[in-house]
């Protein structure tokens, strides 16, 4: 049975599967002079490269998305009391 190669690349894209260390884990998300993004350490495509300054900008509208998607998803006192004045029954619509 031949050996699988544990790194490579399929269509343009990157794999590894080789045993990850530490080392190469740390080194591997902080490349300095290197593009935005980077060869993951351990699986299949690419990560971002922390030591460039434009994935600290990805970072940092990621967590504005998400933190907006949390304070608007959560109802607040005041909805709550709208929310039981509404009448959920039928409604007519008329098409002319």
């Amino acid at each position: 049975m031949a050996d699988k190669p544990q790194k490579g690349e399929i269509l343009g894209v990157p794999y590894n599967f080789e045993r990850p260390s530490l080392g190469r884990m740390l080194s591997s998300y902080w490349k300095p002079g290197q593009k935005m993004l980077v060869k993951k350490p351990f699986g299949v495509g690419y990560t971002l490269n922390l030591a460039n300054w434009r994935s600290w900008v990805v970072v940092a509208v990621v967590a504005v998305l998400l933190w907006q998607e949390r304070s608007s998803s959560a109802p607040g006192p005041d909805l709550e009391d709208e929310d039981e004045d509404k009448d959920d029954g039928p409604v007519e619509v008329i098409v002319d």
